[in-house]
């Protein structure tokens, strides 16, 4: 079981650690429902070290990446994040990433922690191009500050200007007295927030600095447990659960990161534009309150239409909430369905599949 370098901070604040993607990782501190609206009203600290991270260099890197990416990498500015899907050959998903575009020729790519080694197996794989591929994630540490104050705790911590970049832009420079660190206006908790790559060797400070400046600002850390309930009332994919190796990334509505038509295509896709695929990823709000969970059943006129991929009763927005795969028939908005709640047919309706947006 590998651990982060801000492991014995968590033991020592009394988290409590789970095994994640193998690493020792902070689920819960004080309760998933307060740190999930910490996050959404004030600001919160997560550790996401275990994240996986791939260096792609060379005069022909964007290239490369653009051959592996489903989006116009190309077109993408120094400075400047972009999401993905790694898709294979028959229009699955190998994983949904973010590229960061550090100079014209080098590229950081963060993947998911379960996906760090076949990830790095399909770059090399599938480089048509000669590129630089690293694997570079024993080299960074990281960690995500989010929340309507997260602007504050970061420039607290920072001498140049962090407030003037946007979603999803970048800086390459110092944080927290650490050179050589890249903060990203970017997150999955549906906040506005920063996500920031520090490189490893002697960062173990950093989270307790992080906490002591935000103390004017009221920051707390927080775990994976709301991390998660957080993405989904956000409407944010989850690899494993709403995406895998057989997903079409168009059913999964992700079309926005889809470009089939860009110079030189992509892997995967031919196939996904040639996939017919009979489900759609929907949004579910359960009436009375009870909780829909993975692979539970969907149901419309007697008939199974779909299963569940993740559900929570949502901290914030008050209600039960889950995503589904579902028929075509079934997915227009105000679809009346029902959801398989433990041998209890359980009123459901389609709503939009994002349940929260920042004020």
């Amino acid at each position: 079981m590998q651990r982060t370098p801000f492991h014995a901070a968590h033991v020592a604040a009394g988290a409590r650690m789970v095994p994640f993607a193998g690493f020792d990782m902070p689920v819960v501190y004080t309760g998933i429902t307060g740190e999930h609206n910490q996050v959404r009203n004030s600001v919160g600290l997560f550790d996401v070290s275990h994240m996986g991270e791939i260096r792609v260099r060379g005069p022909r890197a964007a290239e490369t990446l653009s051959w592996l990416l489903s989006n116009a990498v190309r077109r993408l500015e120094v400075g400047r994040a972009q999401y993905n899907a790694l898709c294979n050959a028959t229009g699955g998903v190998v994983d949904d990433v973010y590229a960061y575009r550090v100079a014209e020729d080098d590229f950081l790519v963060c993947v998911n922690a379960s996906n760090r080694a076949k990830d790095f197996a399909w770059f090399k794989e599938n480089d048509r191009f000669d590129s630089s591929i690293v694997d570079e994630g024993d080299a960074w540490a990281q960690v995500a500050i989010q929340g309507p104050r997260a602007v504050d705790v970061v420039a607290s911590l920072m001498s140049t200007d962090i407030r003037s970049i946007e979603r999803p832009q970048f800086v390459h420079g110092t944080f927290a007295g650490r050179n050589g660190c890249f903060i990203a206006r970017t997150g999955y908790t549906g906040e506005d927030g920063f996500e920031i790559f520090l490189p490893v060797a002697g960062c173990e400070s950093v989270w307790e600095q992080i906490l002591e400046a935000g103390k004017p600002f009221g920051i707390l850390p927080i775990g994976l447990g709301a991390r998660d309930t957080l993405r989904l009332e956000a409407g944010n994919c989850l690899y494993g659960h709403e995406l895998s190796d057989d997903t079409n990334p168009l059913a999964a509505g992700l079309g926005w990161i889809v470009k089939l038509g860009k110079p030189g295509g992509f892997l995967g896709a031919d196939a996904i534009a040639a996939r017919k695929d009979p489900r759609r990823l929907v949004g579910l709000e359960i009436e009375g309150g009870r909780i829909a969970r993975e692979q539970m059943a969907v149901h419309a006129d007697g008939q199974a239409i779909g299963l569940v991929t993740s559900g929570t009763l949502g901290p914030f927005v008050g209600k039960a909430i889950a995503l589904a795969y579902v028929d075509l028939a079934h997915a227009e908005l105000g679809s009346r369905v029902e959801v398989d709640i433990r041998g209890r047919a359980t009123p459901a309706v389609v709503v939009p599949s994002t349940f929260y947006r920042r004020r």
